[in-house]
């Protein structure tokens, strides 16, 4: 009987371990999404009619790797607002996850950096170094901040990276593989990120690039009509394919209907879901104001394979915030405050955010390449099949399929203006 028991209870782990494990990345799930939607909506506010991208996956691992140099009420502020420990080991493998699980495919690239830039007089805690290396790969770069810009950094850390990176080529043509041309960075300001008495920079950078699973045919993009917040329109470069996609149809809390397109790219690990109102009186802010993880977790689990004519603008955007307002609000006020603030476990100089800036840009073409301005017109036919016409504002979310993480998300209000 002692055996038997023996092995039952060793049954019973074998069976509530993996339960665990996979309950822990539901967690993570729900706590990412929940940080990216409110980080989005904290930036969205006010700008109900601009173009709008962002990457809530560079702005978390950018606090997380602050988690790592906090202590007191820095450190618990900055863990309240992600809702979780970088030090927890099951936030380490949801991290690790997110990472490993990506470029499975020959179309699909998605870079993640992270630079410790100090200044060579300030001395660095040798245990802040190794957790930053080994947890989110972080290079530490000597930097004299009164005579470095952000632009001169960034085109250094390019040029390195195109050695080592042949798709990382700085081409402005388009290409036949259907990847997108261009570093796939955030361009670099016109001014520095930092002061000259800056002490240290933490810079994270997400670029991604990937071809369509199935790509759009270029001559089949028409001038088509695009209605505007006010009510008016415009003529947008609409491309257009007919395809088995993953759709849905939901409800808001306020009864308000809308209608979610998943678009996957090579290898099917990402995909840009688009949300588009189904009233067109709808404005988009009334949606906006709505979302949450449960819409999120509703969409993977209510998507289901149609077949449908998909109609999508062209669209090019490009954003740089001052994340100074918005943190506070977010509830990370002690880290910008240089009299709470408390890195001590980077350094004993006394450290604290001065500036926290955020660059994202993103463009989609007919296969992810960078096309030309040549609008061809093509008469299709009519089709029987559902419709999905993004013909007026619409959300958008890249997200990684197995883990869900928001990678880049946004709205699209005017396709043929490019957001500052």
């Amino acid at each position: 009987m002692p055996g038997l028991r023996l092995v039952s209870s060793l049954l019973l782990s074998l069976l509530v371990a993996p339960a665990l494990a996979d309950s822990l990345q539901e967690n993570m799930r729900d706590l990412h999404s929940r940080f990216s939607l409110a980080l989005y909506q904290s930036l969205s506010a006010g700008q109900n009619r601009t173009n709008l991208v962002l990457s809530p996956l560079s702005v978390a691992l950018s606090l997380g790797l602050l988690q790592l140099g906090a202590r007191g009420n820095t450190l618990a502020q900055l863990e309240g607002t992600l809702g979780y420990s970088v030090r927890e080991p099951h936030v380490r493998d949801f991290l690790f996850l997110s990472r490993s699980s990506l470029n499975s495919s020959e179309g699909v690239k998605l870079l993640q950096t992270c630079s410790l830039l100090v200044q060579s007089s300030v001395q660095v805690q040798p245990d802040f170094l190794h957790s930053a290396a080994a947890w989110f790969s972080a290079n530490v770069v000597q930097a004299n901040f009164s005579q470095t810009t952000g632009r001169e950094l960034r085109e250094r850390k390019h040029d390195e990276r195109k050695h080592d990176e042949p798709w990382a080529s700085s081409g402005g043509g388009g290409s036949s593989s259907g990847e997108l041309s261009g570093s796939g960075d955030p361009q670099a300001p016109d001014a520095p990120w930092w002061p000259a008495r800056a002490q240290m920079a933490l810079v994270n950078m997400v670029s991604f690039r990937g071809a369509w699973q199935k790509q759009f045919v270029f001559t089949h993009t028409q001038n088509l009509p695009f209605q505007l917040a006010d009510g008016s329109a415009i003529k947008v470069p609409m491309m257009h394919q007919a395809s088995d996609v993953r759709y849905g149809q939901f409800r808001a809390s306020s009864e308000q209907r809308y209608t979610v397109l998943e678009l996957p790219y090579l290898g099917r690990a990402l995909s840009l879901q688009l949300v588009l109102p189904s009233d067109r009186r709808t404005p988009l802010w009334a949606l906006e104001a709505q979302l949450g993880p449960r819409q999120l977790w509703a969409w993977d689990a209510g998507l289901r394979r149609t077949r449908m004519d998909i109609f999508i603008p062209r669209f090019k955007m490009q954003n740089r915030f001052n994340l100074r307002s918005v943190l506070p609000a977010m509830g990370i006020a002690d880290a910008l405050d240089p009299t709470a603030a408390d890195f001590s476990r980077i350094s004993d100089e006394g450290l604290y955010v001065s500036d926290a800036f955020h660059d994202a840009r993103m463009e989609v073409t007919e296969g992810g390449t960078k096309a030309a301005a040549a609008t061809a017109m093509v008469l299709l036919k009519r089709s029987r099949a559902p419709v999905f016409k993004a013909d007026r504002p619409f959300l958008f979310l890249l997200r990684q399929s197995k883990t869900g993480s928001v990678l880049f998300m946004g709205r699209v209000m005017n396709p043929v203006t490019q957001s500052s």
